[in-house]
């Protein structure tokens, strides 16, 4: 594209530094390279501990919870047997008991010796329906934790979970060699540590320290590693840097010069030039239920359609539109055709929803109200057919008066989805403070969803989070058939991605959605002529044996 003359002057100022002092350029590239790849992998070590942890108290309130919903509450032989049942299926779970006022065990199992043992602290008047603490017990680094539940009868059920839960050490070779871990409970409570180095000695500036919070409980999982760990990565890479910086610096500087030949004003004239013959067109890609088959709507997606006829993914153009300002014309064109492209296919199916991407930038002033209620007005698309998607990839810059556009949107009947959900900035504070109706579940946990325990368990707790707030959920990026039965068994109904098609022009699309509607109502008289046979069936069965 002729638009990267920026692109350009970064390649050459690059070039001239590689150019005038190679070496040390190219040792600070690499050691900065290091250090952020060693903040990462540490910041995934820690998210790892902090997610495991979470799983584990979680799992466990959820089943004490449940057996005080069932009523086992005692120590009867009955509700022994129930507790006995609970630790062969739950393999995280060491023993479960009953302890009173002054925490001591009233009963546990496996039986134990409960000769004035206090696994609890005393009650509290005010104290919490869940407590959390460590036993003496551990295993690699690793310390058994008790997790109570208050019965509001002076007693509290408790489960112990094991050691082995939370005694795990990822991260690449380089780094464990040389990190400590630490994950740590409330107030400074050591639960995990591993690992022998020691920064007390240290000069801090050659540390790399990173601290991961949990958003549910009071938990801090802390990694520590000296910079030079972090070098190791890099030390093959400065010996061959250093003898090819010269050529390098060349090759960029040529790159750049055959990339941009056109200053940038005239690419940004070639921008506007393209937005105003209507060069940016949507492209439709469908949302489905994945239970009944039938179209649910479609989300649409801008595609750059070149006087040449290619076709330019917004991969290549998003992000200039984005920071050029641009993309508020284009949004307003995309809305303006989608109406009328579509509207008469929405006008008969009032149900079909359609679904716009918005950017922060669109959350700092009230215009993109304005736009929706001009252009979806008189349309045959209602408001209450429109959602508008916001991503969590880019933070909102004032997420006071993006709540306040939302709600006037959900006023006018507009739905607000969340997309992007767990990769981006917002995480829980978009959810709760937003306002939003549907979150979108991201492709790279969909990828996953099959093979990975921790894509699983997030999928699920993204259902269970929008079932319990009374929001919709939609999953992103479908690509197999077998992540459709794995969703269906999590709870979800409505996806998206090229398992059911790739994004479309208007025509292809209103074809798509006669056809699906055509092979649904096809299922359905199917179904109904099996039932009606089966019920007949039964009748004459029923008539025969009556005779007899």
């Amino acid at each position: 594209m002729s638009f990267r003359y920026v692109g350009f002057v970064k390649t050459v100022l690059i070039a001239l530094a590689l150019a005038t002092a190679p070496l040390f350029a190219i040792n600070v590239i690499l050691n900065q390279y290091a250090e952020r790849r060693a903040v990462v992998e540490m910041e995934a070590m820690g998210n790892v501990a902090i997610h495991r942890a979470e799983e584990a108290i979680s799992t466990t309130v959820s089943l004490l919870q449940r057996l005080d919903r069932d009523d086992v509450q005692t120590c009867s032989a009955e509700d022994r047997g129930i507790y006995e049942k609970q630790i062969v299926e739950h393999g995280m779970i060491d023993a479960i008991g009953l302890a009173d006022a002054a925490g001591q065990r009233m009963c546990i199992i496996p039986d134990r010796d409960l000769a004035g043992k206090v696994v609890l602290p005393p009650m509290r008047e005010d104290g919490p329906l869940v407590g959390i603490g460590m036993l003496d017990r551990n295993y690699l680094g690793a310390r058994a934790a008790v997790i109570s539940w208050d019965l509001k009868d002076q007693t509290r059920l408790f489960a112990e979970v094991t050691p082995a839960v939370i005694a795990i050490d990822p991260g690449p070779e380089y780094l464990r060699s040389y990190r400590r871990a630490e994950l740590r409970l409330g107030n400074n409570l050591l639960w995990y540590s591993i690992g022998g180095y020691n920064s007390e000695a240290t000069d801090p500036s050659q540390i790399l320290s990173v601290e991961v919070s949990s958003q549910l409980y009071p938990l801090v999982a802390t990694i520590t590693a000296p910079i030079s760990a972090a070098g190791n990565v890099v030390q093959d890479l400065k010996v061959v840097a250093a003898a090819a910086c010269a050529g390098i610096a060349l090759l960029f500087v040529a790159i750049g010069v055959w990339l941009s030949w056109r200053p940038e004003r005239e690419a940004d004239d070639e921008f506007i030039a393209a937005i105003r013959n209507g060069e940016f067109i949507p492209y439709y890609q469908p949302v489905m239920d994945i239970e009944s088959g039938r179209l649910r709507g479609c989300e649409i997606l801008m595609r750059w359609r070149r006087p040449n006829g290619m076709i330019v993914s917004p991969g290549q153009f998003m992000a200039y539109a984005e920071n050029n300002g641009h993309i508020f014309d284009m949004t307003r064109h995309m809305m303006r055709v989608s109406s009328e492209e579509i509207g008469d296919l929405y006008g008969d199916n009032p149900d079909l929803k359609l679904s716009i991407n918005l950017f922060a930038g669109h959350f700092l002033d009230r215009e993109i109200i304005s736009d929706i209620r001009s252009i979806f007005e008189k349309s045959r698309i209602s408001f209450q057919q429109i959602v508008v998607e916001v991503t969590e990839r880019h933070p909102l810059e004032d997420m006071e008066l993006a709540r306040k556009i939302i709600a006037e949107l959900q006023a006018l009947g507009v739905r607000v989805a969340l997309d992007d959900v767990g990769t981006g900035h917002g995480g829980m504070a978009y959810l709760q403070k937003l306002g939003v109706d549907i979150i979108k579940i991201d492709k790279m946990f969909i990828d996953t969803i099959g093979s990975d325990d921790n894509s699983t368990t997030i999928v699920d707790s993204m259902v269970e989070l929008a079932d319990n707030l009374g929001m919709g959920i939609i999953a992103e990026g479908v690509e197999m058939e077998e992540q459709i039965d794995r969703l269906l068994e999590l709870g979800v109904t409505a996806a998206q991605g090229y398992f059911f098609a790739a994004p479309m022009p208007a025509d292809e699309f209103i074809a798509f959605a006669e056809r699906t509607d055509e092979e649904a109502n096809e299922r359905s008289r199917l179904a109904a002529e099996a039932a009606a046979a089966e019920q007949a069936a039964n009748e004459a069965a029923m008539r025969k044996n009556a005779a007899a």
